[in-house]
């Protein structure tokens, strides 16, 4: 795999992973006990933090990619393994 498609690859992984960790320890200006601004969103997060978003996901990515690459050379799961077709044979014929 040449290394432009590892770069490719991993910025994807690290875009998934950064939607998947977003949610995770956010707390709204109501939990932290601020005041509501004038047409802020009930669910605004209080004190948002691209940083800890980021870190977060460059771990979870570093874990999956290395699972994808590790994958990848030793063909644990092949396409071959994710053919559903070979279990449906379609209606029977009269």
């Amino acid at each position: 795999m040449r290394w432009t498609s590892i770069l490719a690859i991993y910025c994807l992984f690290w875009v998934l992973s950064a939607f998947f960790v977003l949610p995770f320890g956010v707390r709204t200006g109501e939990e932290e006990g601020q005041a509501k601004v004038a047409g802020q969103a009930e669910s605004a997060p209080a004190n948002f933090s691209f940083a800890r978003v980021a870190k977060r996901a460059t771990v979870v990515s570093l874990v999956l990619f290395a699972l994808f690459y590790l994958n990848y050379v030793n063909g644990w799961i092949v396409a071959a393994d994710l053919d559903v077709s070979r279990f449906y044979h379609g209606p029977a014929r009269t």
